[in-house]
């Protein structure tokens, strides 16, 4: 009894240590408490990102029609682009400042940091000007019917106009962790989600001098509460309170810098797009059946989301060490890393997919009470999750490669994975085979475990361990 109370009381102290923070060298000492210590304030990033996904699909289903979840659906699978280019440019980032810190040389992190930051707002700075101009055409094109358009388009507007705050976001929060600074990238993310969800009933509903702005309010809270978190990280960033520190003589535009940084990104940002890009694919397969069928579809994704996003916690404490210690010349360490945070992923998603196998109708049914959209959302859940193993593991295995600088890798199995396999098959089950929308969901699931199988047997191979950065 007493040395169950005293290792339940040196894993409290651990946790503490964790959300707290500090300085930390990862790459000596033990590999479970490094694991721990950066993958605790990580999966409470994540978990947060997830609870608002979930929390702003609630309030906008609350609208009571199935054009404002629709207009969402829409929206995000345009934005799902934006998000690829985000995090395929803070992975990028990621193994940069992480194999420069294990090299001890922060003034280099810190050069790294400046540089991903300016590639950032060039990219949202396009993306916004595109969206703010065309996007009825953008909704339109997706297949969104008249009435999504004339009652929910605003939705998207706000969306791509305000777009640089979640790209800022996702791109400085991964520069914190690259440097073993995953709690401030957790207290970031705590204060622009805790905003959002704050925030938005109040927009969405009205509250005192705040009119009722429907799906639109969503909007604009997201991008209030995302707009001070990117203002709480440059806080940190200029005021040098974390391992990368912004000063004056380092602001200047650095030529071999950015381009080393797009060279080791480029991998990073193909295979997200290539995957989002999919993704907009099988939203539009899925229109074909009808808003309430796009709508079911969009709250079961949010539901994926909400337990994925904490599993990406522990992949990306995995590609931080992989980098870190690669910089540090131990390659087995960084190994040995992966293997373990794949295991422990893998056994939480294990119990997820369980879950949802048992309970779907009860999951959906918090968002929506339309029989059709529960029915669409219930089968999407259950369908997709019977690869929950797979997807822990590989998504670990995965990140570890990306944590390496070995990129590439991960793109050619998603151009394999999505468009060689997951496209031609949703189409042909759906459309020839009168599958229906089951037809996506099966080809998700196929799909997903594939790669993830072919992740691990390449990963084993170890040629990730001789990439230079």
């Amino acid at each position: 009894m007493k040395a169950a109370l005293t290792k339940t009381a040196s894993l409290f102290r651990l946790f503490k240590e964790a959300i707290r923070g500090s300085e930390q060298d990862f790459t000596t000492g033990n590999i479970n408490k490094a694991i721990f210590l950066l993958a605790v304030p990580m999966i409470v990033e994540m978990g947060m990102e997830s609870i608002f996904a979930v929390v702003d699909i609630f309030f906008v289903s609350q609208l009571s029609n199935s054009h404002a979840v629709a207009a969402v659906g829409y929206t995000e699978s345009v934005l799902s682009i934006l998000y690829s280019l985000a995090m395929g440019l803070g992975m990028g980032a990621t193994a940069i400042v992480a194999r420069r810190v294990g090299e001890h040389d922060k003034e280099g992190a810190s050069r790294a940091a400046v540089q991903a930051i300016y590639l950032g707002l060039i990219i949202s700075f396009i993306i916004s000007m595109v969206g703010i101009f065309y996007y009825k055409e953008i909704l339109q094109l997706m297949g969104a019917s008249q009435d999504v358009i004339t009652s929910s388009s605003s939705y998207a507007f706000w969306m791509f106009a305000g777009n640089f705050t979640i790209t800022l976001l996702f791109l400085i929060n991964a520069i914190f962790r690259g440097a073993g600074n995953a709690a401030i990238a957790m207290r970031a993310l705590l204060l622009a989600n805790g905003l959002n969800i704050v925030l938005d009933p109040i927009f969405i509903f009205g509250w005192g001098p705040i009119p009722a702005m429907g799906v639109e309010g969503a909007a604009i809270a997201t991008n209030i509460g995302r707009g001070l978190g990117v203002m709480f990280q440059l806080y940190y960033l200029f005021k040098g309170l974390s391992i990368i520190e912004i000063r004056w003589n380092n602001l200047a535009l650095r030529a071999a810098i950015i381009f080393n940084v797009i060279k080791v990104s480029g991998g990073s940002i193909l295979q997200f797009i290539i995957g989002s890009a999919s993704w907009i694919f099988l939203m539009k397969l899925m229109s074909s059946f009808g808003d309430n069928a796009v709508a079911g579809y969009t709250i079961a994704i949010r539901v994926f989301i909400f337990t994925l996003l904490p599993s990406w916690g522990l992949a990306n404490a995995g590609a931080t060490l992989v980098g870190q210690n690669l910089g540090a010349k131990q390659p087995e360490r960084a190994e040995t890393s992966v293997w373990r945070a794949a295991y422990l992923n893998a056994f939480l998603m294990a119990f997820v997919m369980i879950l949802f196998l048992t309970i779907a109708p009860s999951i959906i049914g918090i968002f929506t009470k339309q029989p059709e959209v529960l029915n669409y959302g219930s089968q999407a859940l259950r369908y997709v999750s019977l690869g929950y193993i797979f997807y822990g593991y590989g998504m670990v295995v995965v990140q570890g490669l990306n944590g390496a600088g070995d990129t590439y890798t991960p793109t050619i199995l998603n151009v394999l994975g999505f468009w060689v396999f997951q496209i031609p098959f949703a189409y042909f089950v759906t459309m020839q085979l009168d599958w229906g929308p089951k037809g996506v969901f099966i080809a998700i699931v196929l799909a997903e475990t594939l790669m993830a199988i072919a992740a691990i047997i390449i990963f084993r191979r170890g040629k990730w361990k001789t990439v230079k950065i």
